[in-house]
């Protein structure tokens, strides 16, 4: 068995996958993004993930049109990436994926995946480092 990871660890290597993941099968990567880990709950927020072709379907469709177009196409694209993305997970954290939830934002580019896990993952304490205290003189 591999030894545990932090929460940060494991936090910071789903970033990185899915960051991967964005910029392989997407075509592009997220201007920024952050994962949360909450018990058996990975919420991954990426932001401004549109790629140029995306943003102007939205601004040239009429709004419900485009964005549900847009919203249609990602889940859809989600789902075929699906094996890739739990095996990823799991990897990481090493649980097994119940279910996968996704959403996306035409207004503001921002997308967020919800894994919930079979359980929450072993964790190890972060190292802490002694302080050393100096006295002012």
């Amino acid at each position: 068995m591999a030894t545990p990871r932090t929460q940060g660890e494991i936090e910071a290597a789903v970033c990185e996958g899915m960051t991967k993941f964005e910029q392989e099968f997407m075509g592009r990567g997220p201007q920024d993004i952050h994962t949360y880990l909450i018990g058996e709950m990975l919420v991954i927020r990426l932001q401004d993930v549109l790629t140029a072709a995306e943003k102007h379907l939205v601004r040239t469709l009429p709004p419900e049109k485009g964005r549900d177009l847009l919203k249609q196409v990602r889940t859809q694209l989600i789902e075929l990436a699906r094996p890739t993305l739990d095996a990823m997970i799991q990897q990481t954290t090493g649980a097994e994926i119940v279910s996968l939830h996704h959403d996306i934002s035409t207004v503001t580019g921002e997308e967020l995946v919800v894994f919930i896990l079979s359980r929450s993952p072993t964790i190890r304490e972060p190292k802490r480092r002694d302080r050393v205290e100096t006295k002012n003189a």
